[in-house]
């Protein structure tokens, strides 16, 4: 194949003791990240494994480090991020990694729960469904956070994350304050009590990764701001 036809790319090979290995990889029209995963994949070693699901940008499945940044590879082309015919990539960042660009997504999804991301509810399946105006204030706190896939790039982007493993990181925070907000949860001081305590939303430096990554463009600092406010009043306020 005649090198201007081709591009070299370096790709993680193992565990977190790994190395990158080189491929040389045929160059298409339209080329996305993913295509060159998955050509290396079908026509150069088998033995690669990375995650993908729907290739269209909806899932967040196959998010990878791409020259050292986070992105979703199904929505990344090639012509963006080749510098000098050749590119590198690479597990996410801040997360245990399986083999290759597959990371065990466990300690992400923990935190998610740690923060206390879950629904506590008010009421019964069989009680009548409250009607929510669209235009309430708390409902519109939510809405600046709802479209969050939990695709973990905003993780891998953290610098917080990278220098303390216990901080539960940008996703799992906007989501306890989006359940924060919800006037149908019964237990906001849980969420308080979790966001506070070690790990939490105060380990936040502001540095705002999260929001120049994030694929959907959420701006997490946002959510970590009113957790920041809420436990400072909730503190004052138990001391009164």
């Amino acid at each position: 194949m005649p090198k201007e036809q081709q591009m070299s790319v370096s790709v993680w090979r193992g565990g977190a003791t790994g190395a990158f290995q080189s491929f040389d990889v045929k160059m298409e029209d339209n080329q996305t990240v993913l295509d060159v995963v998955a050509w290396i994949q079908q026509y150069a070693d088998p033995t690669l494994s990375y995650r993908y699901a729907c290739r269209v940008g909806m899932c967040g499945s196959c998010a990878m480090m791409v020259n050292g940044v986070p992105r979703w590879t199904c929505r990344t082309h090639v012509n963006k991020v080749l510098k000098d015919g050749h590119m590198e990539i690479g597990p996410l960042r801040n997360l245990p990694v399986i083999k290759d660009l597959a990371t065990d997504m466990d300690p992400f999804f923990d935190k998610w729960i740690a923060a206390e991301g879950l629904h506590h509810p008010t009421q019964t399946r069989d009680d009548p469904i409250e009607t929510i105006d669209p235009a309430n204030a708390a409902r519109v706190e939510i809405n600046a956070g709802i479209e969050c896939i939990n695709c973990s790039v905003c993780y891998a982007a953290c610098d917080t994350v990278a220098g303390n493993p216990d901080y539960l990181g940008p996703a799992a925070l906007q989501r306890a304050w989006s359940v924060y907000n919800d006037s149908k949860d019964a237990n906001k001081q849980a969420i308080l009590d979790a966001v506070s305590g070690v790990g939490g939303c105060h380990n936040c430096h502001s540095q705002g990764s999260c929001a120049v990554h994030c694929p959907n463009d959420l701006n997490p600092m946002n959510a970590i701001a009113g957790l920041k406010r809420e436990t400072a009043r909730n503190f004052f306020k138990r001391r009164t």
